[in-house]
């Protein structure tokens, strides 16, 4: 992805929401990443004694202005706007400057201003002008529908769109901002696509374990997913060949996504001293309750697999998996904590 973002000219700012650790964001410094991407406050905290430029891709909480002002006094602190009353309280209450991105909605509908809502734009950025403490940095989106697309295909169809809307915002703004900066950050769109005309900025974070779902949606192949939920097995069920784990929603989430018609969370994965395997057949977690997990296996594996045994299972959303189990152990035998 390092790689990808030089290739076009592109700032790299990871999302560190999927991994959410102190080692593993180390690891990118190695390929020349300075700035970074976070969820939260909290998590901007966490990690403000390593990364000194970040950006919260959330809308702004103005109920958190007092650790917003701590972090703004010690890093270059970049926020996400979307209402006029986000910016009047910012310009009342901030303390040290900071920058900010207006988030714009390209079409996934979960938030952020949509793109051809000039009049709403052009007051934000009217308060801008008038005020020392923001300082306006560009247009930020989330293409979060790429999540629901069938194959690659649409994924690329939707980051078209999203450039398309993008492309038009920009150039409506740029004679008077030249150095505004287009940030988009879905993993599919980062990973399939070739094409960011009129980009400045990428932030994917699934990628760096991919998952499940990736996998389906032609992101990544299966050997270049990192991560695996190890769960034991406490009990088997001969008559209807399920196989029953300690893995529940708590674990892996009720995040789904349909293979064949059906609803799967998760695909079976041999664990061994140097990560694991896949099987020569798919077997899937079909279904979740708080703490268990279902597999349908068939009688052979039934009859290998043994009450106690550790077994692995690639989860659908591998940013959700990491926040709830915080914590990871490496294929060296290193535990590795998370915020």
């Amino acid at each position: 992805m390092a790689n990808k973002a030089k290739k076009h000219g592109l700032i790299f700012r990871p999302h560190f929401k999927t991994h959410q650790s102190r080692i593993i964001g180390s690891w990118f410094k190695q390929f020349g990443v300075n700035k970074i991407t976070v969820s939260s406050v909290q998590m901007a905290k966490y990690f403000s004694n390593d990364w000194k430029d970040i950006t919260i891709a959330f809308p702004l909480n103005i109920r958190e202005i007092d650790s917003i002002n701590m972090l703004a006094k010690e890093i270059q602190l970049n926020l996400c706007i979307e209402n006029l009353e986000s910016i009047d309280f910012l310009i009342k209450k901030l303390k040290f400057k900071v920058g900010f991105f207006i988030k714009i909605d390209t079409g996934y509908n979960r938030t952020g201003i949509a793109n051809d809502q000039y009049e709403v734009i052009d007051e934000i950025l009217k308060k801008e002008r008038l005020s020392e403490k923001v300082n306006f940095l560009g247009f930020l989106s989330h293409a979060g529908h790429t999540y629901q697309a069938k194959n690659p295909g649409e994924v690329l169809d939707i980051h078209k769109d999203t450039l398309d809307k993008l492309s038009v915002l920009k150039n409506y703004y740029f004679e008077e901002y030249p150095e505004l900066v287009v940030s988009i950050g879905d993993t599919p769109s980062c990973s399939i696509s070739e094409e960011f005309d009129n980009i400045n900025e990428i932030r994917p974070g699934n990628f760096v374990f991919y998952d499940l779902m990736q996998l389906n949606l032609g992101s990544c192949k299966f050997d270049q997913i990192g991560i695996a939920l190890a769960c034991p097995v406490v009990a088997k069920h001969t008559n209807r060949n399920e196989i029953i784990i300690h893995g529940g929603a708590v674990h892996f989430s009720k995040e789904s996504i349909k293979i064949n018609n059906s609803v799967v969370y998760g695909i079976l994965v041999k664990l061994n001293k140097g990560g694991w395997k896949n099987y020569p057949e798919a077997f899937y977690v079909t279904k979740l309750s708080q703490e268990h997990g279902t597999l349908k296996v068939n009688g052979k594996l039934l009859h290998e697999i043994k009450i106690g045994e550790m077994i692995g299972v690639i989860p659908v959303h591998s940013c959700l998996t990491p926040n709830l189990m915080q914590k990871y152990l490496s294929t060296e035998d290193e535990f590795i904590d998370t915020l």
